[in-house]
């Protein structure tokens, strides 16, 4: 079973989202049989007999306390990891296929972040290289980028000298520089030129905007990339991943107008409220909740912490949900849990 469902998310890839949501319905009652967690924790819901696609999504913090997958560690691949929390504990996305990551990792890209260029000249990539952080899917999917995407590449984790050596060897190509959002605010710190890119380069930056030392406006980091580099501010853009997932969302290039995330279309997202994780009108905030076509082998509906506002152009993305995990959240993951 769990092969026929992986031919039908590739087909579902494949085809824009072509029968998403009749999948996601599989995925559910497919998964709630084989991970103890989700399904307890949809019991009640597929006993009134609601409709697979509004059953509860299995919020993040889950991962960190079971293993949430349909197959044995002996058939694991690959064990992505959150980077921790103060209490030490990390989220664990065990894979026992990377073909499914590697489809929707590369479709989205093409369509949101490569749109109008095939491939780069150079992929500048400001993240620790898979082989040092074999864990990390943030670094898995930027390796894959380098295959992908670009004619050669410099992968420059911590930042120091070897990122200014990078740049300047950048010819008359456009060039892609990819990192978490700390990471450019890092480079920031040391760089003192600025540079003139190439006609076609872009930015792409990733994950929270507060840092251990200090924190910086989204805006004011598109800003100060575009200045830095030399690369207009449309073609400086955001990535939303997590660890818990198989897909990305993406602000897409060259867009003007709000900031507005992009969720590829096998990807179903929602925006919920806090307390009852239900879903909010348009224009309303709450948590966002992602049904991940691409999840075959974990669970496909997830269910985060981070707030969002749902427009008709897309996601307005918020940041984390403040204080402790939101009430639905918390209750959630009792249930899960046992």
């Amino acid at each position: 079973m769990r092969d026929e469902l992986a031919r039908r998310a590739h087909a579902v890839i494949a085809s824009d989202g072509a029968g998403r949501d009749a999948l996601l319905r599989d995925l559910a009652r497919w998964q709630a049989a084989h991970i103890a967690p989700y399904g307890r924790l949809v019991a009640r819901a597929a006993a009134a007999g609601r409709d697979p696609l509004d059953w509860p999504a299995l919020p993040t913090d889950v991962f960190r306390h079971a293993r949430i997958a349909a197959h044995p560690p002996e058939d694991d691949v690959r064990v992505f990891c959150t980077s921790g929390t103060t209490s030490g504990a990390r989220g664990a996305h065990p894979l026992a296929d990377l073909a499914l990551y590697d489809h929707a990792a590369e479709r989205a890209a093409r369509a949101a972040l490569f749109a109008d260029v095939e491939r780069v000249a150079l992929l500048i990539v400001l993240a620790p290289h898979p082989r040092e952080a074999p864990d990390s899917s943030l670094s898995y999917m930027l390796g894959r980028f380098e295959a992908w995407f670009a004619e050669r590449a410099r992968w420059v984790f911590p930042i120091d000298a070897r990122l200014e050596a990078a740049l300047d060897e950048a010819g008359d190509g456009p060039v892609a520089l990819c990192g978490t959002s700390f990471a450019f605010v890092h480079a920031e710190d040391q760089l003192r030129a600025r540079y003139a890119l190439p006609a076609g380069s872009l930015a792409m930056q990733t994950g929270g905007f507060k840092g251990r030392s200090r924190e910086v406006a989204p805006d004011a980091l598109r800003a100060a990339i575009a200045a830095r580099y030399g690369v207009p501010e449309p073609r400086v853009v955001a990535e939303y991943g997590m660890t818990e997932l198989s897909s990305q969302l993406y602000e897409r290039i060259g867009a003007r107008g709000p900031r507005r995330l992009w969720a590829p279309p096998w990807v179903r997202v929602r925006v919920v409220d806090p307390e009852t994780l239900e879903e909010v009108p348009d224009g309303a905030v709450g948590l966002v909740r992602i049904d991940d076509a691409a999840n075959v082998g974990s669970v496909a509906a997830i269910q985060t912490s981070d707030q969002a506002i749902r427009h008709a152009d897309g996601l307005e993305l918020l940041g984390r949900a403040p204080d402790a995990t939101p009430r639905g959240c918390s209750l959630a993951v009792e249930e899960a849990l046992g």
